[in-house]
C-alpha cells in the first residue's frame, strides 16, 4: 500500500541526495536530481496521481532512474538510496554544509582533513587558524566562517514565510469556521509578513474557550500537543513548527491582537506613550491607572487614535522609526497588495518553466493582470535550456499571435540573461534592444571577491538595454548568504541609470530583503515587484514580494509595475 507523501515531502527527498551527490564530488547526477526536484515542487497535480497513470517520466527533468527512485518513495515514504548516502557522508558533513559559504564541497574537505563535524568544531578550528592552511581557504575565510556560524545559529529553527504561510491561513480559515470562534487573525511575526519565521501565532475571541481548544488540538496536521490551556495551547505540526493558540474575550481581542503581533520592540513603544498618558497597555486592554477601569477598545485602528496616532500597519512595526513618523505625519502610503498592474518576470515551458506562454497568459488576465512579461533564461552558464537569438526569434513570434488572440492582457517579450564576469548579459545588443523588457541577474560565481563582484553588477546596471537587475543579492534565505556587495554604489547607480531593481517574490530568496529596500529608496532609485514565477500557480507568490516592499517603506509610485503598460513602457524608453 502507498504511503501519503506530499510533493513537497518527494521534492526534499530528491534535493537532499542532490546535496549528499555534490558532498562526494559526484558529477552532473546532482544536477538532474535538482531539475526533477523543481520539476515535483512546482507541479500542480499531485505526483502520487501522475504515477498511477505511468506518467512519471513525461515530467521535465524526469528519466527512467529518477522514475524508478519516485516509485519508492511513493510506495514507502522513503529512499534507500538516500539513506546509504547519509550514512557514507555521515551527519556531521551535512550540519557543515547548511553553514553559509561552507557548502558541500568544502564541508567534506574539512571532515576528511580536520576531522570537523559540527559548528562547535568548525568555530574552534576557525578561532585557531587550522582552515586557512586547507585548499580553497584562506585567513579572511575564517572571519567569514566565523561569521556565517553566528547566522547559522541564529536562523535554526526558522521557516520561510512563502512556505508556512499557506499553512497558517488554512489552519485559521477551518478555526474561522468553528461556530465558537467571533474573531481570529494570524498575530506575530506572520502577521507582520517576516521573512522567516519562528512559530506561528494565532489570536482568537470566544466565550467558549475549551470548545475551541478542543477544535484546535485536533486538527489534522497536528502531530503532537504540547500543552492545553483555556487561554493558550501549543502543538507540533508537520514538517516541525510550533503553533500557539491563544483565546481572548471579545472585548479584548484589539489589544490582544496588537500585542501579539509585536514586535516587542514596537509594544514596548507603544506602552512607554500609554504610561506618558496615565494608562497601562497590556494584551488585556487599556487601563486608566487612576480609576483602574479598561477603556473601550474595540479595533486596533481605535487603540492607535487614542494613542494619538494614526494606524500604523503591520508590517512596519519593528520599531524603526514608524512611531515617530505617524507622530509627525510621515508615514508612507504603503503600496497595496493589489497594487501591481503585472508581473514583469516569469518564465514559461521554452526554458526552466512548466506552463505554456498561454497558460501563463490565462492565469494572469484571471488575476486582473493587463501585462505580463516571459522572460525566459539565455542560455548561458549553468542554464541548459535557456534561448539563443534564434528561440527568441520564434518566441517573440508566439507572443505577437497570443497577443492577437488574446484580449485584456498584453504579453510582452524579454529575457532573463546571466551577468558575464565581465558585467556584460550573455546575449548581443542587437538581440537584446528589440525586448521590451531585459532583466540581468548574477547566476554563478557568486562568491566573488566583493570589489570585483561590485564592478561587475555596476557594469551590468551600465548597460544601455538592460531594464532590471534581478535578485539583486542573490541570496537565498536560510541557505545562501547575500553576495559580497557594495549596496550603496549599486543603489545610486540604478537611480541615476533608471533600472530598477528587482524585488523577487520567491519564497527562498526574497531580494531584495526589507532594509535594503528602504536604503535604497532613499537613494533615489524605483523597484518591480516580481514573482519570478516557473508555473501560473506561483503567479500568487508576488504577495509576499509585496509583503517584503511594504516592510520597506515603499509606496505604490516606487514600484514600476504598478503602472499601465503604455506609461511602463515609456518609462523604460527613458
Amino acid at each position: 500500500m502507498a504511503v501519503p507523501v506530499s510533493n513537497r515531502e518527494v521534492a526534499a527527498i530528491l534535493y537532499e541526495v542532490a546535496d549528499l551527490l555534490e558532498m562526494k564530488d559526484v558529477k552532473f547526477k546532482p544536477a538532474a536530481y535538482r531539475r526533477a526536484a523543481h520539476t515535483i515542487e512546482t507541479v500542480a497535480e499531485d505526483i502520487g496521481r501522475v504515477a498511477e497513470r505511468g506518467e512519471l517520466e513525461d515530467l521535465p527533468g524526469v528519466g527512467t532512474h529518477i522514475a524508478g527512485k519516485l516509485k519508492e518513495i511513493l510506495e514507502s515514504g522513503k529512499l534507500g538510496y538516500l539513506e546509504r548516502l547519509k550514512a557514507e557522508v555521515g551527519p556531521g558533513v551535512r550540519e557543515l554544509a547548511e553553514i553559509g559559504g561552507i557548502g558541500p564541497k568544502k564541508a567534506m574537505l574539512l571532515h576528511q582533513k580536520l576531522g570537523i563535524g559540527n559548528a562547535d568544531q568548525l568555530e574552534a578550528a576557525a578561532r585557531a587558524g587550522k582552515i586557512r592552511a586547507l585548499p580553497g581557504f584562506k585567513e579572511k575565510s575564517e572571519a567569514n566562517i566565523l561569521a556565517s556560524i553566528a547566522t547559522h545559529r541564529q536562523r535554526a529553527g526558522r521557516s520561510l514565510l512563502g512556505r508556512m504561510l499557506p499553512v497558517a491561513e488554512a489552519i485559521r480559515a477551518r478555526l474561522a469556521a468553528h461556530p465558537a470562534v467571533r474573531q481570529v487573525s494570524l498575530a506575530g511575526s506572520l502577521r507582520r509578513m517576516k521573512e522567516t519565521i519562528g512559530d506561528i501565532d494565532i489570536l482568537a475571541s470566544s466565550a467558549e474557550p475549551d470548545a475551541v481548544m478542543a477544535a484546535f488540538t485536533a486538527l489534522p496536521e497536528v502531530t503532537r500537543i504540547l500543552g492545553r490551556g483555556t487561554t493558550k495551547s501549543s502543538v507540533v505540526i508537520d514538517p516541525g513548527v510550533q503553533v500557539d493558540l491563544r483565546v481572548v474575550e471579545e472585548g479584548q481581542y484589539a489589544t490582544a491582537l496588537q500585542y501579539f503581533t509585536g514586535s516587542k520592540d514596537h509594544n514596548i513603544a507603544l506602552r512607554r506613550r500609554a504610561l506618558e498618558r496615565g494608562w497601562s497597555l497590556s494584551e488585556y486592554g487599556l487601563k486608566d491607572e487612576k480609576s483602574k477601569k479598561n477603556l473601550a477598545v474595540s479595533t486596533e485602528e481605535e487603540l492607535y487614535r487614542i494613542l494619538g496616532l494614526p494606524f500604523i500597519e503591520p508590517e512596519l512595526r519593528e520599531n524603526r522609526g514608524e512611531i515617530e513618523a505617524a507622530e509627525s505625519g510621515t508615514l508612507p502610503a504603503l503600496v497595496p497588495y493589489n497594487a501591481p498592474a503585472g508581473d514583469l518576470h516569469v518564465h514559461s515551458d521554452w526554458s526552466d518553466g512548466r506552463d505554456s506562454i498561454r497558460t501563463l497568459a490565462l492565469a494572469a488576465k484571471e488575476r486582473g493582470y493587463r501585462y505580463l512579461a516571459i522572460c525566459d533564461h539565455a542560455r548561458g552558464p549553468g542554464i541548459e535550456k535557456g534561448l539563443d537569438a534564434g528561440k527568441i526569434g520564434e518566441q517573440r513570434a508566439v507572443i505577437e499571435q497570443l497577443n492577437r488572440e488574446l484580449g485584456g492582457i498584453v504579453l510582452l517579450p524579454g529575457i532573463e540573461c546571466n551577468i558575464g564576469p565581465d558585467g556584460n548579459p550573455d546575449l548581443p545588443p542587437d538581440v537584446l534592444k528589440d525586448l521590451d523588457i531585459v532583466i540581468a541577474s548574477v547566476h554563478d560565481s557568486l562568491r566573488m571577491k566583493g570589489e570585483e563582484m561590485t564592478q561587475r553588477v555596476l557594469a551590468a546596471i551600465h548597460h544601455e538595454h538592460v531594464d532590471i537587475l534581478g535578485h539583486p543579492t542573490g541570496r537565498l534565505l536560510l541557505r545562501r548568504e547575500p553576495s559580497d556587495l557594495d549596496l550603496p554604489a549599486i543603489f545610486r547607480a540604478a537611480a541615476d541609470q533608471h533600472v530598477a531593481l528587482e524585488i523577487n517574490s520567491s519564497p527562498s530568496r526574497l531580494d531584495l530583503s526589507d532594509t535594503n529596500c528602504r536604503k535604497a529608496r532613499d537613494a533615489g532609485a524605483v523597484f518591480a515587484i516580481n514573482s519570478d514565477a516557473h508555473a501560473a500557480d506561483e503567479l500568487g507568490e508576488i504577495r509576499l514580494g509585496i509583503a517584503t516592499a511594504r516592510r520597506g517603506w515603499l509606496t505604490a509610485e516606487d514600484i514600476v509595475n504598478t503602472r499601465p503598460a503604455g506609461d511602463l513602457r515609456g518609462w523604460f524608453r527613458r
